[in-house]
């Protein structure tokens, strides 16, 4: 039996003997785990997974034992990310420090920095936010004013950060500054993380349409941040951002598989109320919900390339460049397709007479608007992919 096969066997059976049964299940609206200072567990089989999986490394299954995770191959990853699929395992915790900033300290950080941070994220112990957009530098990110000033061993931070997800629950951020005001705007930016509770950080959540919402703008006046914080050089925090950026295309574009941003599997749900009569209307609604179909098909077997790629060292920046935009527009063009299926009963919104589920998907529906602007809006990815996938010239 080769190494490989052993390996994952090993991995089946530990999967099944410390996966609890009810957590192989789509993760209701709620019962997320967030990688926190504080965690909070929806119950204790919450709990016990997510203490089983970090204690096994497996938090940051490829990361290097020597920064707490579980220095598996990229052929072991493989293996151990096919048998939790095969398991319906949920995912033990959610961390946007791991899916985004992580892969960039690898890279970028220094040895110090690198066992100062990665420890702390392979155990859960950090919930992290991005500082990236400001009311005027969204999609013009490079625009962005946010100062941060040299002062002994300090910067001096003061400006302000806005839609920031869970900003009002997380302990660190990784942000986007302006160290140097008289360079060309790509080129005076640094990337810089900084502590929540320091004096002088401010955080006002923002409510959306949907009636729920995650983000906030933050505020800094003079916040004072250690130069050792300062991750790569000075004013090289460009490179470093769209770097961490395309992490987190490729992080979102994987929320669905774990019933985020929201909790719908909408395909069944669509087939579920698809009318079944024989008029234009009806047939052309069908056709729809089968295009759909197809595509979302399609859209997995591309996340399997995408990974067998990676996995074998390839090249996979065209790929990954398209999967937050197609992902993002599939899910709001399901939301659309559910609703002219459920007619009038899509447009509940606290009457009774609506059931919990009709009333769900209504903000769900509102929510989905916000994830094709949330990471970098369509119209930028469509920038993106024909200027740096595509090479084509700019008009």
């Amino acid at each position: 039996m080769s190494a490989i096969e052993q390996f994952r066997q090993a991995t089946r059976t530990w999967l099944e003997a410390n996966c609890p049964p009810s957590q192989r299940t789509a993760i209701p609206e709620g019962e997320l785990v967030w990688g926190s200072s504080k965690p909070e567990f929806p119950s204790e089989d919450a709990r016990l997974w997510f203490e089983r999986m970090r204690d096994k490394g497996w938090f940051c299954p490829q990361w290097p034992t020597a920064y707490g995770g579980g220095g598996l191959s990229a052929e072991e990853n493989a293996v151990l990310e096919r048998e939790m699929r095969r398991l319906k395992c949920r995912p033990p915790q959610i961390n946007l420090g791991i899916w985004m900033l992580g892969p960039v300290l690898l890279e970028f950080a220094s040895e110090a920095q690198k066992l100062a941070l990665l420890p702390p994220m392979c155990r859960g112990e950090v919930r992290w936010c991005q500082g990236f957009s400001e009311p005027n530098a969204g999609s013009d990110l490079a625009s962005l004013k946010t100062a941060a000033v040299e002062d002994g061993d300090d910067f001096v931070v003061n400006g302000t950060k806005i839609w920031t997800s869970y900003g009002d629950k997380s302990d660190w951020m990784y942000a986007l500054v302006r160290t140097d005001p008289k360079a060309p705007k790509h080129l005076g930016i640094s990337l810089i993380v900084l502590d929540m509770k320091s004096p002088g950080v401010t955080v006002s959540p923002i409510d959306l349409i949907s009636g729920k919402s995650a983000f906030c703008q933050v505020f800094f006046d003079n916040v004072r941040v250690p130069k050792s914080q300062l991750i790569g050089p000075i004013n090289g925090g460009w490179n470093l951002g769209k770097s961490l950026l395309q992490h987190e295309r490729k992080a979102m574009s994987t929320f669905g598989e774990f019933s985020l941003p929201n909790n719908f599997h909408l395909l069944p749900l669509i087939r579920q109320y698809l009318p079944k009569g024989a008029s234009a209307a009806d047939q052309a609604l069908r056709a729809r919900a089968q295009t759909c179909a197809m595509d979302e098909h399609a859209y997995s077997l591309t996340v399997q390339r995408l990974g067998e790629e990676a996995r074998a060292r390839k090249d996979v920046s065209a790929i990954m460049a398209i999967m937050k935009l197609v992902h993002s527009e599939q899910e709001h063009d399901k939301f659309e397709i559910l609703l002219d299926a459920l007619g009038y009963r899509a447009l509940g919104w606290e009457d009774e007479s609506f059931s919990e589920q009709e009333l769900a998907l209504t903000r769900g529906w509102l929510s989905s608007y916000a994830q094709t602007i949330a990471g970098g809006s369509s119209e930028v990815q469509l920038n993106v992919i024909a200027k740096r996938v595509l090479g084509l010239p700019s008009v």
